[in-house]
């Protein structure tokens, strides 16, 4: 090779990608990487570049950045093919520059652990005033049934604190970590706020986690004769019995695991840390199997029903938009809500509507490619058959698309499409389409292979928003 004389190290590599010899640099970084001598190379930005290289039988020089438990390793690599019965490639670093990882963000982490945690989250706007309510807690309940009927209230309002003037104002960093006494409930509570802001700017909307440093004391066990007299008794035995037993522990698991992937609790090599991190995912996916399982108990009672109300489509979609805005950064995915001042009256049940819409959104995000657009449309439709005029919600997104006979299928039970490995349950679109005909809409697709989807979300219009409650936010 040109200027063979400025090499770092060198490195030869046989027909089948093995590592014969290296260089002390290059040799080191192969057995930090879980490679050695003779083995496959193990730097996966360099093994592809010899692949290449061996294939095209072409000289190739390029930057390549590999990582160890330490450090992150940017290099000037050129890779010339050899000729013989070996057809291997020889190695030669040009350059060679080492900078230690980052230090992991705690904060982040710390968000992570105590949504996991949380039995009681809300949302709140810029003066953290009351939006909505969640409340997965027993002895949460009465708290949230007065946060409920208090939208548009402070959320200290309807807690105790220690220190807290009856009325008094306090700064958001003063409240996040405080030590909260609520009504109804004998555990201690702290309050976890997370601020969603503009680079620079005040935050404009806030998430209140309440979680409890000790579990819910188990309730004394209840004579269930009557329910195995009567079978039909038992058709929510997830959504009763099991969801509420499962969800805190497996919490708590998640919460270790984040905990030790972190290394919050003391250094860990990388292995081990990824190891944890598999858990926490498992775990995840686990909850949220369990939510599905309850809806679909739900969704498929004989006795199912909606609430409808006036509500305003665009705030729903925007609202979903914003929860799943952190999801859809990490991947470089914009997502294009309606604007402020767009309006579509509806009528359907809030929390049903944004149900459905975080479902699609979060299918369009998780689907799409990096650095690709998500998109929340609104549309009026006449109605069917000269019927009443009708709302539409459109999700397109920029994903591989789908064919006719898949379309067929996305909206069946359990149906993934021969998808493994994402954790999807495939009752999503299922329970989502079973919610939308219960409000007396539908949900379908349009689609083509390569050429992204459309999920439509069809409700009835109803005349206006101006009797939208006022949790529903705009």
């Amino acid at each position: 090779m040109a200027g063979a004389d400025t090499a770092l190290a060198r490195a030869i590599s046989d027909g089948e990608d093995r590592l014969l010899s290296a260089d002390e640099l290059l040799a080191n970084l192969q057995m930090a990487c879980g490679g050695g001598l003779g083995e496959t190379i193990a730097i996966p930005a360099l093994l592809d570049l010899v692949r290449r290289a061996r294939r095209y039988g072409l000289k190739l020089a390029r930057p390549i950045t590999a990582q160890d438990d330490t450090q992150t390793i940017t290099a000037w690599v050129e890779i010339e093919p050899r000729a013989g019965e070996e057809s291997g490639c020889a190695i030669a670093v040009r350059s060679w520059h080492a900078s230690p990882l980052p230090t992991p963000d705690v904060t982040g982490r710390r968000g992570e652990i105590d949504r996991q945690l949380a039995e009681l989250i809300a949302r709140l706007d810029g003066d953290q005033r009351l939006l909505a309510c969640e409340v997965t807690a027993p002895d949460l309940a009465e708290l949230g049934a007065a946060m409920r009927g208090g939208i548009g209230r402070p959320w200290t309002d309807f807690v105790g604190m220690e220190g807290k003037r009856a009325g008094a104002a306090l700064h958001w960093r003063l409240l996040d970590g405080v030590m909260l006494e609520v009504p109804g409930s004998t555990r201690a509570w702290r309050a976890s706020l997370f601020p969603q802001q503009n680079p620079g700017g005040e935050p404009f909307s806030f998430e209140l986690c309440l979680t409890a440093d000790e579990p819910l004391p188990k309730a004394v066990p209840q004579d269930r004769g009557e329910d195995r007299q009567h079978p039909l008794a038992r058709q929510n035995l997830v959504g009763r019995d099991i969801a509420p037993v499962l969800r805190q522990p497996i919490a708590r698991i998640i919460a270790n695991a984040e905990t030790i992937r972190s290394r919050l609790a003391g250094p860990l090599t990388e292995e081990y840390a990824s190891y944890a991190g598999d858990i926490a995912v498992a775990g995840q996916h686990l909850l949220a199997l369990i939510d599905d399982l309850a809806d679909l108990e739900v969704v498929e009672a004989d006795d199912f029903s909606t609430t409808p109300d006036n509500i305003d489509l665009a705030a729903v979609a925007r609202q979903a938009a914003g929860i799943l805005g952190v999801r859809a950064r990490e991947r470089g995915i914009t997502v294009d809500a309606p604007r402020l001042g767009e309006s579509l009256p509806a009528t359907a049940e809030f929390r049903r509507v944004l149900q459905v819409l975080l479902n699609l959104v979060g299918n369009a995000i998780h689907y799409s490619a990096a650095d690709s657009q998500v998109w929340i449309r609104l549309e009026d439709a006449p109605g069917r058959r000269n019927g009443p005029a009708r709302a539409r919600v459109v999700v397109a997104d920029q994903g591989p698309g789908l064919s006719a006979e898949d379309q067929a299928r996305v909206f069946e039970k359990f149906e993934r499409l021969g998808r493994s490995g994402d954790g999807g349950s495939g009752l999503g679109l299922y329970i989502s389409r079973r919610l939308a005909r219960a409000m007396g809409g539908d949900l379908t697709v349009e689609s083509a292979p390569g050429q992204g989807a459309r999920f439509i979300l069809d409700l009835p219009r109803a005349e206006s928003a101006a009797s939208t409650p006022a949790g529903q936010p705009d």
